[in-house]
């Protein structure tokens, strides 16, 4: 016997790309940045309105409006790379969080 299971996706109760949102200076892709980067998560994702499953689960994780986001640390080839968003330290690659729309907030000296 085999068991199957089904997984309906609900609409988010979470704002994850804020009416709105345009690449002011300051602005960018999570995965651009480097160690020592502080800013705050714009949203998650394009204004189409659909997720990728990972950026549905990046928004699950945290990844939310508002919330303060640091990158820790880099690999030697910049990939992985360590990110701390609120209070948790997440290890990703940059491909994952190239629709995380970041507003720097201070730069690495």
């Amino acid at each position: 016997m085999r068991t199957v299971l089904i997984y309906i996706q609900k609409p988010m109760d979470a704002i994850a790309t804020p009416n709105g949102v345009s690449l002011a200076p300051g602005t960018m892709s999570l995965s651009a940045l480097t160690s020592g980067t502080v800013g705050s998560v714009l949203g998650v994702g394009l204004h189409n309105g659909a997720f990728t499953p990972t950026e549905r689960r990046l928004v699950e994780l945290g990844f939310v409006h508002g919330e303060r986001i640091e990158v820790l640390a880099q690999a030697p080839g910049g990939d992985p790379f360590v990110v701390r968003v609120g209070t948790t330290t997440f290890a990703l690659r940059r491909r994952e969080v190239e629709t995380v729309w970041v507003e720097v907030t201070a730069a690495p000296p």
